[in-house]
This record gives C-alpha cells, structure tokens and sequence, in this order.
C-alpha cells in the first residue's frame, strides 16, 4: 500500500503557491495541490491549536517516495507546516493524475443536476454534524470561483473504538459512493489509514485514523448533498455515531495561480 504525505502549509511573504509548486515538482510530482478556502467542520479535540491557529495557504499531497524536500520546508518557502502519512489503496493512487484531470476538468454530460433540495433546504445552527447553515449557504453563493468549478474537500478521521463504529462509517463510506454522495458527483478520490511516525517534518500523531478527500463538481453540488434528507438520514444515522472527532476543509485545485504553475509543469 503505497504511503503519501498530506501537508498543510503556510508559505512565507512573497512565495506563491505557484512558485512553490513548481519548485517541489523539481524532485516530487504532487498528486494534489490545491489552494486552501474555509474550514467547514472544525476539529473538536485533536490537532486543534495546530490547524486552527494559522491560516492555511496550500494543501499539498505527495508520495511519501518522493516527499517534499527539507530546503522546501525551511523559511524561505515555509513559515508554518502541519503534516500526516497515510497508506493509501495502490488503486487510488496509480493513474490518479489522469482520473484527477477528469474529475478537473468534466466532459459535457459528466456532471449531474443539482437535486433541488436547495430549493427547500433542511437547515441546522451548526456546521459540525456535517450540515446546511444560513451562514455557509451565504458563503457558498459568494463563492465565485466554485460556483461551476471543482472543490476537493480535506477530511481528517478519527473512529470510536470497537466493531460497531467501524461497521457505521462502512455503510456511510458505501451509500457516498452509491446514492448520497454520488449522485452530487462526490468522489473519494483519496482515502488513506493514518501511518504515524514516518519521520515527516511538522507530522501529527495527534491521533487522526483516517484521510480523505472528496471531490465534488462544485460548491452547489456539496451544499446540494447537506441540504437534502436522503444525505442526513444516511448521516446522522451512520457517519456521526462513528465519529470521535473529525474536520473538513475546503480547498480548490482550480486556483488560477495553480493552473498556471501546472501549465509550465
């Protein structure tokens, strides 16, 4: 199972993400990079003060063969780093970049209707059960550039103990990628076990299960899947009772200056 490294970054007045993708490409390919939006679910215990005290740049994600070098992570690119490894399915991680590209990048055809279920939203006061806000609907609508581009949400994981949290989170992991999250065009591109101690810089062993991160064709899409019952069914009575803590971050691979520092790759 190969091993990637998911990297959260802060980079130093002047870099940008562009230039600090193109010189990380030098030696290490990413297979994610990806500008880093608004929080969605916050952590409730683990890694907060770490994630939640500075305000991200760049979610990056590499094979743990080709990391990141340590002159890439010093001052002059880097002012704040947070990190994890995970082992991630071989069937995932080879051909991602063509799958990416198409998930990037859809064919007329490839991407479904919204539901409606925003036309008659189910709406809560909190985002941290992974549902609909006045707030975050704003939000979504003044969002310019996912309104008819990609986002690639960043999940961490951490499952109650025993079989019987295990087995929920399966269920929900299945009706995502059959009905609820699919029918929105959501996608668990990457999902990877948690591998602590692999001697990454700035690494978290804070505990964390599991990474993930979904793709859906736009931010109307994912607030589509909140906003609609068969999505809370499924959620309430599978994903949440799974979880002892868990956040969500939103980032876009979309980026107009990543696009260009991919086109000079």
């Amino acid at each position: 199972m190969p091993l990637i490294t998911v990297h959260l970054l802060k980079l130093s007045t002047g870099v940008t993400p562009a230039a600090f993708v193109q010189a990380i490409s030098t030696v290490s390919a990413p297979l994610v990079a990806s500008r880093v939006v608004r929080w969605i679910i916050t952590p409730g215990t683990l890694s907060k003060d770490r994630l939640l005290n500075t305000a991200w740049d760049l979610l990056v994600i590499v094979p743990l063969s080709a990391p990141i070098q340590a002159e890439h992570l010093t001052k002059d690119y880097v002012t704040e780093q947070w990190s994890i490894t995970a082992g991630a399915p071989k069937s995932l991680v080879n051909g991602f970049h063509e799958r990416n590209e198409e998930l990037l990048r859809p064919q007329t055809g490839d991407v479904p209707q919204l539901t409606g279920s925003l036309d008659k939203p189910r709406m809560a006061g909190s985002t941290q059960g992974l549902e609909l806000t006045n707030d975050l609907l704003q939000w979504s609508k003044d969002f310019k550039l996912g309104q008819d581009g990609a986002v690639s949400m960043l999940n961490l994981l951490a499952f109650k103990p025993g079989k019987a949290a295990h087995d929920s989170y399966l269920r929900y992991g299945k009706a995502f990628a059959e009905s609820i999250g699919a029918s929105r065009g959501g996608n668990a591109k990457i999902v990877g076990k948690v591998v602590p101690s692999q001697g990454t810089t700035g690494e978290d062993s804070s505990g964390w299960d599991e990474v993930a991160l979904a793709h859906y064709p736009s931010i109307r899409h994912f607030t589509d899947m909140l906003a609609s019952e068969d999505y809370q069914i499924v959620n309430h009575r599978d994903r949440l009772p799974s979880l002892r803590d868990t956040c969500i971050l939103c980032t876009t691979e979309l980026d107009p200056d990543l696009q260009q520092a991919r086109a000079r790759l």
